[in-house]
């Protein structure tokens, strides 16, 4: 089996995509953390099992990626077009999703812990059976899917910015000071 760098392993997703996931069906581990792949437009690519760890896909255009049970922690999805991926089982945490259009999308045991969706699009994605969606950043300009996609206890319209947490002022007029 042949051995690629994480360079070459990028190239070969640029230029022959169907060659990479042959490639990958003899792996055991799949080590892609901390690549940049910003501004490419991936289609069919089988990331399941992969570690993408830190790596980014800012301006991408990715469809029909499968990225089941792959570690996307601290994956930076800013401004990228996902359609119809698959995030069965993947980690999420801390995956920065700002201005993201994430349509048609499987977020099935994906936990969403931390994960950055201000302003996100995720109309038509199933969120169903997403884990820690609550524990998600995302604010009045995040699109949701309708109802029926989102977990029950969710409540899209109570978005909370770190921002605004703060410790209660006390109401007395004394001060220590």
């Amino acid at each position: 089996m042949i051995d690629y760098t994480k360079e070459e392993l990028v190239e070969l997703l640029k230029k022959n995509p169907d060659k990479f996931n042959e490639w990958k069906v003899g792996q055991d581990e799949i080590d892609l953390s901390e690549v940049d792949f910003s501004g490419i437009n991936l289609a069919e690519i089988d990331f399941s099992d992969a570690d993408l760890n830190s790596s980014s896909f800012a301006d991408c255009s990715l469809s029909f990626v499968n990225f089941t049970n792959t570690d996307l922690t601290s994956v930076d999805f800013t401004r990228a077009r996902v359609l119809e991926c698959d995030f069965t089982d993947a980690l999420l945490t801390g995956a920065d999703c700002s201005y993201a259009e994430m349509t048609y999308c499987n977020f099935s045991e994906a936990d969403m812990a931390g994960c950055i969706l201000s302003e996100t699009d995720l109309s038509n994605s199933d969120l169903t059976a997403s884990v820690n969606l609550n524990a998600s950043r995302y604010d009045e300009d995040t699109v949701w899917p309708d109802d029926d996609m989102l977990p029950e206890d969710f409540d899209g319209a109570n978005h909370r910015d770190l921002s605004a947490l703060q410790d209660e002022e006390e109401e007395s007029g004394a001060s220590d000071w």
